[in-house]
Formats: C-alpha cells, sequence, structure tokens
C-alpha cells in the first residue's frame, strides 16, 4: 500500500521531487510501498515467530517541546487485528500512528513492526506499510485514473498489470464511473476512497489510517468501512484511529488513548461490559429541567446528554426505572419515551474519560 504524503515538512524516509507531464510542479511526494502483489498474503514477521506481534510497544514515549503526546504506550497488536484507537482531540493518537509510520523518532521506550526495530530499522519498515494522513494529499490537478497511473508507475508496477489493478481497484472502491474526474473536483467521501485506492496500487501489510472518515457523509462512512471489513477479511492488519464509537464498535479490539496513555485496551463487547451499571434512556420533552431532576437522583452514578436524550448510568436499571419515572410524573415533566437501554461504546468512552478528568 501506499503512504502519501504533500507536506514539505515530511522528511523522514525516502522522498523524491517528481514533475509530471500534465502541470504538477515540484511537489514533495513521502510514499511507501510494499513489494508483493494486490491481495496476497503478508509477509511474514521478521524474526520468523508467527505469534510474535506485529506490532508492538513497550513504555513508548514522545514529546513536543514540554508537552508529552505520547506517555508510556505498551500496544501489542496481532497480524490481520483490525484496531480502532478512540480518544479527544489531543490524547496522542496522530503522533502514536506517526511514530509507527517511522515518520518520527522515538523519545523512550521501545517499538517494533514487523520485528524491525524502530529506532535502528525504521527504513526496512516503511516499504510494508501504508499510512493515510486526515489530510486529502493527492493530486487535484489529476484524473482519478491519472492519480491511479501516477502510483502505479511511480512504484515500478508493469504495464500489464497497472490497467488490472486499476480496474479492480476502482470497482472495489465504487469509483468507476468518476475515472475520468478531477480528484479536486470529488465529494470528500470520494477523495478518502481514492487515497485509499492510490494505496493499494501495493497493498501493504499493515495499513495506519488516522481518522480516514473524518468530515464525510454517513453514507461515504459506510461505504469506507465496507472496504475496510473487506480489507480485514482478506488479511490486512489495519490500525485506524477514529472519533465516531460506531466504528470503534467494528473493530476486533479498541485502545482508549486519554493525555497520552492508554487507558483501556479491550474487545469492544468486553469494553461495554465494563460500565459501572445499566443505562436507562429518556425523551424528554424538556430535556434540561428533565435532567436537573433525575440527575441525583438516587442510584444515578452518571447522566449523559446526547442531543435532546438523557442517558443515565444508574446502579440497578430493574429497579431505577419507576423511581425516575415517579420523579418526572412530581415534576410534571412530560417525556416521550423512557427505557432500560444496552450499553454503547459512546457511554463506555464517555464514562472512561470522565473517570480519567475526576
Amino acid at each position: 500500500m501506499i503512504v502519501v504524503g504533500l507536506i514539505a515538512g515530511w522528511l523522514a524516509g525516502p522522498i523524491w521531487k517528481h514533475k509530471h507531464p500534465i502541470g504538477v510542479r515540484g511537489v514533495l511526494v513521502q510514499v511507501y510501498a510494499p513489494p508483493h502483489a494486490f491481495g496476497a498474503a503478508p509477509l511474514p514477521i521478521a524474526d520468523g515467530n508467527a505469534m510474535t506481534p506485529i506490532i508492538e510497544t513497550k513504555d513508548l514515549r514522545r514529546n513536543f517541546r514540554k508537552t508529552r503526546a505520547v506517555d508510556g504506550l505498551s500496544l501489542s497488536i496481532e497480524s490481520g487485528e483490525l484496531f480502532g484507537l478512540v480518544g479527544p482531540d489531543g490524547a496522542g493518537k496522530t503522533t502514536t500512528l506517526r511514530l509507527l509510520a517511522g515518520l518520527l523518532q522515538i523519545g523512550e521506550g521501545e517499538a517494533s513492526v514487523l520485528g524491525f526495530d524502530l529506532r535502528e530499522k525504521a527504513e526496512s519498515v516503511k516499504p510494508h506499510i501504508g499510512y493515510m494522513a486526515q489530510q486529502f494529499s493527492l493530486y487535484g490537478e489529476l484524473s482519478v485514473m491519472e492519480n491511479l497511473q501516477f502510483f502505479a508507475e511511480l512504484f515500478d508496477v508493469a504495464s500489464k498489470d497497472m490497467a488490472e489493478r486499476a480496474e479492480c481497484l476502482l470497482t472495489f472502491a465504487g469509483l468507476t464511473e468518476f475515472k475520468e474526474r478531477r480528484a479536486v473536483n470529488l465529494s470528500g467521501g470520494m477523495q478518502k476512497k481514492l487515497a485509499l485506492a492510490c494505496t493499494l496500487i501495493h497493498e501493504p501489510d499493515i495499513l495506519l489510517l488516522d481518522e480516514p472518515t473524518t468530515g464525510v457523509d454517513p453514507i461515504s462512512r459506510r461505504e469506507f468501512w465496507s472496504i475496510l471489513t473487506q480489507l480485514h477479511l482478506r488479511g490486512t492488519t489495519i490500525l485506524v484511529s477514529t472519533p465516531y464509537m460506531d466504528e470503534a464498535d467494528r473493530c476486533s479490539r479498541v485502545g482508549l488513548m486519554y493525555e497520552g496513555r492508554l487507558i483501556e485496551c479491550d474487545s469492544p463487547r468486553r469494553i461495554r461490559e465494563k460500565l459501572d451499571g445499566e443505562v436507562i434512556v429518556i425523551q424528554p420533552e424538556d430535556w434540561q429541567q428533565a435532567l436537573k431532576t433525575v440527575a441525583g437522583a438516587d442510584g444515578v452514578r452518571e447522566a449523559q446528554t446526547y442531543g435532546e436524550s438523557i442517558h443515565l448510568l444508574v446502579d440497578s436499571g430493574k429497579r431505577r426505572l419507576p423511581e425516575i419515572e415517579q420523579s418526572l410524573h412530581r415534576a410534571r415533566l412530560k417525556y416521550r419515551s423512557i427505557r432500560i437501554a444496552p450499553a454503547r461504546m459512546e457511554e463506555a468512552f464517555i464514562s472512561l474519560i470522565r473517570k480519567q478528568e475526576a
């Protein structure tokens, strides 16, 4: 898979200046590509031990002046895993991905990818990973097909293979009917899918995605994740950061970062099960007054708001539901519905963050 960065400040790894014949001039491009063909099996880990994690960090730290962006991160990801990294803004997700991509030097601790020590052999890792930044970073002046052809040529894909792979990827990403459209004229969701398609000209062993669906519409998000699911089923190891809890729910495991630290790491189901209590959801007509009435009721451990809905974390849903209904009736507050609901990742996430902030 290919990683493209059109940011002149990126200095790690091989950088080429390329003057495209139709007018893209002097742009710094940073690209990584694996040696194996699209759809091939992943490469073995360097030490030959199949049980060795494909990504592993131990007490990893990285500072930016006086700010500690990553603080003692210990993480282990197995081959073929779809791992989600979640956390509030500034939690250290982007820095973690850039460290694992070899774009930043390690401050303290250890990190290895495919068995290669990122302190000593970061360049050996880069051909086998794909890093997709948050910002759209392809050539806007080129069409969809020209972008694919450009990256195929850049990595010496044989002409007989390039056409077949390009058509396959266009179909895979749902871009076939837009292949002659300039990239700059694509919608945000299509641009994201084109960026992913360009990386798949040379499929990597590991894919690192930094909030790839931020800023796109819900339908495009669903389509993008459908593509990721297919890649996951083919055995690609994917590490993706996301601000969306419904996306985190699609992952094999989820790591929750807060102020540079990994405070929780488990499957989505187990993280939801760790929520301390049960959830009652209220749809009141006056949510502000209802919140004041029920937030301090007996057995209510937390009150979270989602739009005009109130989600209460209580010690016992069966016991507290009738008590909360009575409280609302006494306060003459009407509601459209009130029910016990299964816990969601979003509620677990907010609860864990509030515990850290307490």
